[in-house]
């Protein structure tokens, strides 16, 4: 407990060096500790949402409502948005539900997103959240509105804290190799290691994995707001889940006091984050 303590210090004293909120979730999955910064305040969720809509899609494809391999067909109305790469492709071609996922994790592609949110139901989604815990997450819209000015009232957009995503996270990995955890979820452990499996197969690498030793495997899904930046994931190490970390900043400005861009210092700042967590925790155990 004394090199929790002593971690959450030094993690708490790199957020305070910057001018704007930001909250963390840590899980140390060796001995189970946990600490977290502002971990229960409402924040923008941004892409990280995608999690929980990844598990609730899996639970729906447990259940028997969707299958994995059956067609989706990708319409142009889900393509008015700004993230991923099917808002750039010809519509009317049809993938199947399974790479609906992959594609709404990897590149975060909001043409998948609002065709999975639309096929589940925001009421499912959120009754999903409810169900496991996630009591600060409100999935409110498939895609983001747009435009979204700096200064949006948290109402309009989909939030949840630091703690409800760290939450999730470790329901995962636990489930991944117990079917009771798995079974809250709605899903098998099975499912649960493809979850983690795809979250591993982002294509965002420039938050929690970035200041990690090269090869480093992170599950993790980031998130961009019109004034936060978000990253949330599990970080491996000797080919074991090691720890969590979620990490969540708001009113990042366009720029610090010091002429450096928001959206560098907080991405740096989750680098760094995750840096710290991996020497405290990790090191030279690996050796």
């Amino acid at each position: 407990m004394a090199d929790l303590d002593n971690l959450t210090r030094r993690l708490n004293a790199l957020c305070d060096r910057y001018p704007f909120h930001t909250g963390w979730y840590l899980k140390d999955l060796a001995s189970g500790a946990e600490a977290d910064r502002n971990g229960h305040i409402v924040v923008p969720s941004a892409s990280t949402r995608k999690i929980s809509i990844l598990v609730a899609a899996l639970k729906a494809v447990n259940g028997g409502r969707f299958r994995l391999d059956q067609p989706v067909e990708i319409q142009a109305k889900y393509q008015n948005n700004d993230s991923g790469c099917f808002q750039h492709l010809q519509p009317g071609f049809t993938i199947q539900f399974r790479d609906c996922l992959v594609m709404m994790i990897i590149v975060s592609d909001n043409t998948c997103t609002g065709t999975v949110v639309d096929m589940l139901g925001l009421d499912y989604i959120n009754d999903f959240c409810r169900s496991i815990g996630m009591t600060g997450t409100t999935h409110r819209n498939g895609i983001p509105p747009r435009p979204l000015p700096w200064d949006h009232p948290l109402e309009i957009v989909n939030t949840t804290t630091p703690a409800d995503v760290g939450r999730l996270l470790d329901l995962i990995v636990r489930g991944a190799r117990d079917e009771a955890t798995a079974a809250r979820l709605g899903v098998t452990p099975d499912l649960c290691r493809y979850a983690l499996e795809i979250l591993s197969w982002q294509k965002l690498r420039s938050r929690l994995p970035s200041q990690l030793p090269a090869g480093t495997k992170v599950a993790h899904k980031t998130g961009t707001g019109a004034r936060n930046y978000n990253d949330a994931g599990v970080v491996f190490a000797g080919g074991q889940p090691r720890f969590i970390l979620t990490v969540f900043t708001e009113h990042v400005p366009p720029e610090l006091p010091d002429g450096t861009p928001g959206h560098y210092a907080a991405t740096f700042l989750i680098g760094r984050l995750a840096r710290v967590c991996w020497d405290f925790l990790v090191g030279d155990r690996m050796d």
